[in-house]
């Protein structure tokens, strides 16, 4: 029992030392993805790089039109947006989702920009490591695929992205929520049935 708890502590704590490696004051989430979560994602390989796109895109315009009071996490999955961080005043917020909507290919934005200062280094190590943790506890957990799913977390709320079924959703809900820490999870996921999921899953 001690053995399986150290490997997931050290999976968790992994999880989070990349995702703090990751941390700027614009962050590209779909620039992490590797070739190994290809073969895994959900997504077509077309539509993965036109999220990285979406991302790198973002990022190289909102350079021009906020400040260092802003702090603005870009991810893209199915070509929708999710917008978190902080911005520095409404009109900022504004600002920001307009931008990214006029980004090649964005179908939709969620905007979950809190109007703040942007976030204390401390606050985001523990975002980071409640995302390694949650991750982990999908693992731990055997029925679910941890990368279908994108794990986003923000002052200690947790954003799920992915194309899951319900049965998937609820149950990586209840996961996040049992993570000690976490104090909300926000669902953006894109709902598919388990006829639409077996049908867009290669054959073997």
């Amino acid at each position: 029992m001690i053995r399986t708890k150290s490997i997931r502590t050290g999976l968790a704590l992994a999880l989070a030392a990349t995702q703090l490696a990751a941390c700027a004051p614009l962050l590209v989430g779909g620039a992490m993805v590797g070739g190994t979560m290809m073969v895994s994602d959900r997504r077509t390989a077309g539509t993965l790089l036109e999220d990285q796109a979406i991302e790198l895109k973002a990022n190289n315009r909102l350079k021009e039109v906020i400040n260092d009071r802003s702090h603005v996490n870009v991810t893209s999955y199915n070509r929708t947006v999710l917008l978190t961080g902080e911005a520095a005043t409404e009109a900022d917020k504004a600002a920001i989702e307009q931008t990214v909507q006029k980004v090649d290919n964005v179908k939709s934005t969620v905007n979950e920009l809190a109007v703040t200062i942007p976030s204390a280094l401390s606050t985001r190590s523990n975002d980071a490591l409640l995302t390694g943790k949650v991750k982990a506890t999908f693992i731990d957990a055997k029925d679910l695929q941890v990368n279908a799913f994108k794990v986003i977390t923000e002052r200690s709320v947790v954003y799920l992205m992915g194309r899951v079924t319900e049965r998937e959703a609820t149950r990586a809900t209840e996961l996040a929520r049992s993570v000690s820490g976490v104090q909300k999870v926000v669902r953006v996921f894109e709902i598919v049935t388990e006829q639409e999921l077996a049908d867009s899953t290669p054959r073997k």
